[in-house]
This record gives C-alpha cells, sequence and structure tokens, in this order.
C-alpha cells in the first residue's frame, strides 16, 4: 500500500515500563504502570521541537498514520499531524500517548492485576484524573529526556490535560494548545455523562464491572452510552445536513425498529464502539471528566490556578459546539487575560459540533499551524 505524501506512513507503537509505585489523587497506589506511546518526526539535537498531543474520552495513542500496508483506518487526528499539516512532523517531534485507565495497551481495567493472581484489574482499578494523568506524562517525558515541551496540545478532555499541565508543571511547556475544552464541566455535562455511565452499570451482562471473567461484556449498555455521546459531539446543523428525516426504507414501517437514517447511524456507531472499546474504562474517562476543576485548589477562583503558568496559550472553540461551548473556551481566555498572561484565541465558524477538532477545517488549521511555528526561537 503506497500513504499519500504528507502521511506519516507506517508507525510502530512503543509501550514504557514504569516501576514505580504510582501514587494517585484518590489515595491508592498502582504498584507499576505502562504506558503505551507512537511517535512521529524526529527529536532534534537539544530536544526543543517535541510536541504531547493528549487525547479525549475515546481516544489513545493512535493519532496518526497506519500500523500495517493493509490498514484501513489512519489514526485519530491523521488529518492535523504530519508532513506540512497542522501539526507538521517535517518541524516538530510528535509523541502521542494512551492514557492510564484505558483500553489500547496502557495500565488499565483489562491489565492483570498483581495484587489479585493477575486477573483483569476489572472494577478494582483505581479512579484517576486528569492530573493522574499529567503527573503520568510527566514521567514519561524525563524517559524521553525532554525539559520542555514546545507545546502540549489536546481536544476536548485532551485540553483538559494541556491546561492542566500549564498549573502543574509551568517550567516544562512553552504553549499550551486549548481545543473545544472548559475549566470545568457543567451540571448538563455530568448529567450526561451519568445517564451513560448508568446504561453501563445496568447492563445485567456488566456483572459489577467482571464481564471479562464471565466472558462478557456490556454490549447494550456501552451501545446506548455512545449513542447518548455521540448526540452531544454533533450539531444539529450537521445531523439535519447529513441525515434530516430520511427513511431508511422509504416509507413508514410503524414499528420500534429502525426507521429513519440517523436511528441506524446511531446503532452502527454505537454497536462499532461497544466492540472496540472496554466499559470500565468509559466509566473511568467519564469520571475523569467530572473531577476536572483546576480551580478548585484555589477556592474556584481559574483567575488564581493560572496565575503562575508561564506558557503561552491558543484556546480554540467551535461556534455549533454546544457540548464545549464558545463561552467556556471564553472563560479560560479572560482568566488569562485577567493575570495577564499571553493568549490568542479564535472561534472558528464550524457544522460538525464538538467533533470539529477532529477535521482539517482550513482556518483552524491555519490557526493550529501559525501558532506552533511562529513561537520556535
Amino acid at each position: 500500500m503506497s500513504f499519500a505524501s504528507d502521511s506519516v506512513g507506517l508507525v510502530t507503537p512503543q509501550k514504557f515500563n514504569f516501576e514505580q509505585p504510582l501514587l494517585l489523587e484518590c489515595g491508592r497506589t498502582l504498584p507499576r504502570f505502562e504506558l503505551m506511546v507512537e511517535t512521529y518526526g524526529t527529536l532534534n539535537t537539544d530536544k526543543s521541537n517535541a510536541i504531547l498531543v493528549c487525547h479525549a474520552l475515546s481516544g489513545h495513542h493512535h493519532a496518526a498514520g497506519y500500523h500495517h500496508a493493509d490498514d484501513k483506518k489512519a489514526g485519530w487526528w491523521d488529518e492535523c499531524i504530519g508532513k506540512g499539516k497542522a501539526i507538521d512532523t517535517h518541524t516538530f517531534f510528535v509523541v502521542a500517548i494512551n492514557n492510564i485507565g484505558g483500553c489500547h495497551g496502557s495500565t488499565g481495567p483489562t491489565s492483570p492485576n498483581p495484587e489479585n493472581d493477575h486477573r483483569p484489574y476489572g472494577p478494582d482499578f483505581p479512579l484517576v484524573t486528569v492530573r493522574d494523568w499529567v503527573k503520568t506524562q510527566k514521567m514519561l517525558s524525563e524517559r524521553l529526556g525532554i525539559d520542555v515541551w514546545h507545546a502540549i496540545i489536546g481536544g476536548s478532555l485532551g485540553g483538559m490535560q494541556a491546561l492542566q499541565w500549564s498549573v502543574d508543571y509551568p517550567d516544562a511547556i512553552k504553549n499550551c494548545v486549548v481545543i473545544a475544552s472548559a475549566p470545568k464541566l457543567t451540571a448538563q455535562n455530568i448529567a450526561f455523562n451519568e445517564v451513560a455511565r448508568q446504561s453501563i452499570l445496568s447492563d445485567p451482562d456488566f456483572y459489577h464491572g467482571r464481564y471479562l471473567e464471565h466472558d462478557s461484556y456490556p454490549k447494550r449498555g456501552l451501545i446506548l452510552a455512545r449513542m447518548v455521546g455521540h448526540i452531544t459531539y454533533l450539531s444539529e446543523e450537521a445531523m439535519k445536513q447529513k441525515f434530516g428525516r430520511d427513511l431508511k426504507s422509504g416509507k413508514f414501517m410503524y414499528g420500534f425498529d429502525v426507521e429513519f437514517q440517523v436511528e441506524s447511524y446511531l446503532r452502527y456507531q454505537g454497536e462499532q464502539f461497544s466492540r472496540n472499546f472496554d466499559a470500565n474504562t468509559y466509566l473511568i474517562m467519564t469520571k475523569a471528566l467530572d473531577y476536572f476543576d483546576p480551580a478548585r485548589e484555589f477556592d474556584g477562583d481559574l483567575t488564581q490556578a493560572l496565575a503562575h503558568t508561564q506558557c503561552r496559550f491558543l484556546v480554540i472553540s467551535f461556534t455549533t459546539d454546544w457540548r464545549f461551548a464558545p463561552s467556556r473556551s471564553q472563560e479560560i481566555v479572560n482568566a488569562l487575560i485577567s493575570t495577564h498572561k499571553p493568549v490568542s484565541y479564535m472561534d472558528i465558524e464550524a457544522e460538525q459540533g464538538h467533533d470539529s477538532f477532529l477535521f482539517p477545517i482550513p482556518l483552524y488549521v491555519k490557526t493550529l499551524n501559525n501558532f506552533l511555528t511562529s513561537s520556535q526561537d
């Protein structure tokens, strides 16, 4: 198979083992952990061109390129990572990671529990937070010999990680890019997450989180959770343009099976997701979203939380994103301005809703690339 000239081509994931215990915010300790990582581009001699890409709820380390010659699907952010793309691998060395608690190679609920005869952790895997993820990412950067990241970038939950980096390790980040994100979840967003969790928890095949030991998984719960989530990721306009009220068979069937194209699409997305994503991981990721609030330790004052940051910021929102509306990004921008931090902000016209950050929208691509390249020494 030949790849496009701007593709990073074939990539091979790497697993990094950390044998030291990891104390988590919840008070529990992982005796050891592993991180699955992919890299694209070349690290320069003084290690000043490294960019960390943080993934969102259902993301992972495979952000760009292909795993084998017959691979039909590129990495989840392939549209924006590559030669001449928004994150240009001619210039930058890009690191993408699967966070702990995930289900794509890093230590998570499907990993063997060394304290329980190496059976899968399942529901015994501890709840983790954005701060915990940033802590492990810092450990990875030390392993790679990267003292200062040229930039840390993320969309949605990934943007929260980038923001947390600027707070926890201000000396280790030069540029912070927060895309389609928020300083904390609204009650409505927490409610969406709770509906998704209850869909999984109430599935009879969940087995209190020990479904792997029963050679099963909560398929129906995962399908419903993904359907609820997917609705919130798309804008009304995107759904209207893509599906309208089109009927699958062209006529009413007067039943409860699939009739509208949008129903078919949601069921297909849910089915595919249920096969490829671990239910316990989904529960953990949504709780990490709920818990995120860097201002919590500063009496709820986001300005104070960001007062000691030292990097430049780029904050991007999208006009049709109602899951993390532009006003949420503006909260971050206003807090940064209040404490006299260097921040650029763009609200990008887009039709794809929250998912807009995954698409190569021309103004978005140009804004991101200009920010990254203009900040080079």
